[in-house]
């Protein structure tokens, strides 16, 4: 069986290396060399590497049996292209979702539909704010003073360079590989004496209840990303599926 899967999450090289144990060929598409470095750690997939249009994805997908999109939660576009791009090679579609994170309802806790609507919500705080949230969307705070911002993302040089471009001071930057632990969130929260972080749900998979715990031990203000709302299947429905396709 020949698959094709986009992503280059944590989540994503456990279904690869499961599949690859079910007997699958995989094909495992990723957008940066940082995804790239971390898929080839599993053994027996092929990696490719690179940002493609939905026309070079569905060239791609014009020799495969199914179609996995792996990819971040808060990856709508690239969603939406793989969806495109399935359709238009008349590939079967899985969409894996992660398990969202129980969310803490208290007082504290405020919840965004997006980055721009976090920003706003922030022009109402003042002291210094943590974004958790990587580098994509850092220029949507630019409305913000740079000099309240401080930002975490992985240690590549296209983040760092979004960084310098939204004007985010070199001294408030940590360029890092997570998920971390709570230990290691409070301690940034009190060295930058952080007064209100802002994060995505990202799951177990992606550190979520490390930060929120964090945050509320620190006595920081959170505010949460909202996921965009999507149907898919767990891992253990796609695998199953998959299996059974097999057989």
């Amino acid at each position: 069986m020949n698959i094709v899967l986009f992503g280059g999450t944590s989540d994503g090289r456990i279904l690869t290396e499961r599949l690859i144990a079910l007997g699958a060929y995989v094909t495992v598409c990723v957008a940066t060399e940082y995804g790239e470095e971390q898929m080839r750690q599993t053994a027996g997939c092929r990696v490719l590497c690179g940002r493609k249009s939905a026309q070079e994805m569905a060239g791609l997908l014009s020799k495969a049996d199914l179609c996995i999109d792996a990819t971040h939660p808060y990856a709508a576009e690239a969603s939406r292209q793989i969806a495109a791009a399935a359709k238009e090679s008349g590939v079967q579609l899985f969409r894996l979702l992660r398990a969202e994170a129980h969310t803490p309802q208290e007082s504290g806790v405020l919840f965004a539909e997006n980055a721009v609507h976090a920003a706003e919500l922030l022009q109402k705080t003042t002291g210094n704010i943590f974004l958790a949230t990587g580098a994509k969307e850092v220029s949507a705070y630019q409305t913000l003073p740079p000099q309240r911002l401080y930002v975490r993302v992985l240690p590549m040089q296209e983040s760092l360079r979004s960084c310098e471009d939204a004007g985010i001071p070199r001294a408030h930057i940590c360029a890092m590989q997570g998920p971390f632990s709570k230990a290691f969130n409070l301690a940034l929260l009190r060295q930058w004496d952080i007064r209100w972080m802002v994060t995505k749900d990202s799951g177990d998979a992606g550190g979520f209840s490390e930060k929120t715990q964090a945050a509320r031990e620190a006595g920081v203000g959170l505010i949460v990303l909202r996921r965009p709302e999507e149907q898919g299947m767990t891992m253990e429905e796609i695998l199953k599926e998959c299996e059974r396709k097999m057989q």
